[in-house]
């Protein structure tokens, strides 16, 4: 594999599992120094959160076994005195920060108007104002590196409409107008600001969702899809290959744009 990153440190959220691992483990083989950031315990709402150091310390451990290097970090995205540590940490540990893929979130179904004041606040809070809060902290070190990339994980909820996910789909919504804007305002640091914007992809999050609803994961794929090709869902390895290319200098002209990865749902 081509070790196209080599000397360049990459900060992600929600790197412990999914579609964080698969990105940390593919930038990890790529030559990039990984800081993985994390929550350490479970959350109240979604009720599928299984959160724990454990598969933070493994990712560590996975990405030393590859040659590469790492340092874990744990916290809650809305905390901005937990993403200040952390970052201080991985700037103390790596020299700085180069990339930030912006991957911690959150999914969970309701209708609009049953949701509770409490739900609305937690997809919001973490989906949105902690990926706020994780650039806040980070943009600094990009400015001070004289340039770098951030890569907000969306959704194709970022760009259309979807059932019973009205504040997921506002939050992801909302993560387009924030890295629009900021690609704006960050171009004459040299530093680009793009988002992703996957399909279903098959992660841990859809078992959680499907032991919600009653259902299977890939029942679960399927009614948030409806993929043009003919797949339940695409893989986090996908993801990861287009948050790859984004963050590389094959894409150094490519900012204020949403990279959709969606096996051709949009189309339909």
């Amino acid at each position: 594999m081509s070790r196209e990153f080599e000397g360049k440190v990459v900060f992600i959220t929600g790197a412990a599992k999914g579609q964080g691992r698969a990105t940390a483990l593919a930038f990890a083989r790529a030559g990039a120094a990984v800081a993985g950031f994390d929550l350490p315990a479970p959350i109240a709402y979604p009720a599928y959160n299984d959160a724990s150091t454990a598969a933070l310390a493994s990712l560590k451990s996975e990405i030393e076994a590859l040659g590469g290097r790492a340092s874990v970090h744990t916290g809650d995205v809305r905390s901005a005195e937990d993403l200040s540590r952390a970052v201080a940490e991985a700037v103390a540990a790596h020299g700085g920060i180069d990339i930030l893929f912006v991957n911690a979130g959150i999914a969970a179904y309701g209708l609009s108007h049953e949701l509770s004041e409490a739900e609305w606040g937690a997809m919001i809070g973490i989906n949105l104002t902690g990926a706020w809060l994780t650039a806040k902290q980070v943009i600094p070190q990009l400015i001070a590196r004289g340039g770098g990339v951030i890569v907000y994980n969306s959704s194709v909820a970022g760009l259309r409409g979807m059932n019973r996910l009205s504040h997921y789909a506002a939050s992801k919504h909302a993560l387009i107008g924030l890295a629009r804007s900021q690609a704006i305002e960050l171009a004459p640091h040299g530093i680009r600001v793009l988002t992703v914007n996957p399909t279903g992809v098959n992660t841990p999050m859809n078992d959680g969702l499907a032991f919600l609803e009653g259902t299977t994961a890939t029942e679960i794929a399927e009614r948030s899809a409806g993929n043009l090709l003919p797949v339940p869902w695409i893989e986090a390895e996908d993801v990861a290959n287009a948050v790859l290319f984004l963050a590389s200098d094959k894409a150094r002209y490519v900012t204020g744009s949403s990279f959709v990865v969606d096996a051709g749902l949009l189309t339909r």
